[in-house]
């Protein structure tokens, strides 16, 4: 149903290195590069992650509320994502751990203040 989704960033190529490597344990890489832009892609045709300069051209700022979910196969995949968040300058918003239910997450801001999640959800 999703498409893609763009995330708000203040320093493009800045951006475009933090993404490069937190989406690669996912298997993430870039899809599509525009001036202004870049888009990432996993395995498959499902729907994208944007990176963006503001197309108004006023300021870069954060959602309050808005957070991006990224899949991912388990916990294993999700500590090396989190880990690479944090050593590509992230800050940590919870640890990967057992959240109840059957889900297990790790949450992070970017350079930019966005909130992401790496997780996945076991049905029960």
């Amino acid at each position: 149903m999703i498409g893609y989704t763009t995330l708000g960033v203040t320093d493009l190529e800045r951006a475009r290195a933090f993404y490069d490597a937190v989406l690669a344990p996912l298997g993430g890489r870039r899809a599509l590069d525009y001036e202004r832009s870049t888009y990432f892609g996993g395995p498959g045709r499902g729907a994208m992650l944007g990176i963006t300069l503001p197309f108004d051209g006023n300021a870069q700022s954060v959602g309050n509320g808005v957070m991006v979910a990224l899949a991912a196969t388990g916990p294993e995949q999700i500590q090396a994502v989190h880990a690479a968040a944090m050593a590509a300058g992230a800050v940590c918003e919870g640890p990967p751990g057992d959240r109840g239910g059957g889900f297990y997450g790790a949450y992070f801001r970017d350079l930019d203040g966005n909130k992401l999640c790496v997780y996945r959800m076991e049905r029960q």
